[in-house]
């Protein structure tokens, strides 16, 4: 768990929105069990969001060891939370990451934790994966990098359509993985 270092300037301009938020729906911030929602939602918020204070360059750049192997490695099923930008609610699943080393190694949490800095932002699922893709393509010495991810959107399961079993895929991919469906199917079947 990361214990987080609150502005406090911050956490009080969100409790005092949040505030807002109960009353316009039709609650009373007053009541006993909405007393310390306000500044409990401004510290959930500023968890959820923590990604926007954290630099995955320089979570990748603080691991990264030689290596000679040129095969395939993947880490499979990071599992990730997220806020979708569209309506504030959740989405979730698990992420998996493919690269093939060129002369260095990534030391194995720091996929995860790349992960986690992205999906602690506001996000679209699309745009989650062409991240994390993106920064491991620029960041890594590799021939190339694959990034599946899979996940539930509340805002389809709870509001809208109301479709509690959807799945959405996306990939994104680049160098041998873009030029290659073979290496892209061994990466797959190795998910499986």
């Amino acid at each position: 768990m990361i214990l987080q270092k609150y502005d406090e300037k911050k956490l009080e301009e969100l409790a005092a929105c949040y505030r807002r938020i109960l009353e316009l729906v039709g609650e009373d911030p007053d009541r006993e069990g909405l007393l310390k929602t306000p500044m409990r939602a401004a510290k959930a918020i500023m968890d959820i969001t923590r990604g926007y204070s954290e630099n995955p360059e320089r979570i990748i750049g603080s691991a990264i060891f030689e290596h000679s192997g040129s095969q395939v490695v993947t880490v499979k099923d990071i599992e990730f939370y997220s806020l979708c930008e569209h309506h504030i609610l959740p989405f979730y699943g698990r992420i998996s990451i493919g690269y093939i080393p060129d002369g260095y190694i990534v030391g194995l949490s720091k996929l995860a934790r790349v992960v986690d800095v992205y999906a602690h932002r506001l996000q679209v699922q699309e745009r989650l994966t062409g991240e994390i893709c993106a920064l491991l393509s620029r960041t890594l010495s590799s021939k190339g990098v694959i990034v599946l991810c899979e996940a539930g959107h509340l805002c389809m399961k709870m509001r809208g359509v109301e479709k509690q079993d959807s799945t959405t895929v996306t990939m994104d991919y680049t160098g041998a993985f873009a030029e290659d469906s073979a290496l892209r199917r061994e990466f797959l079947d190795s998910l499986r």
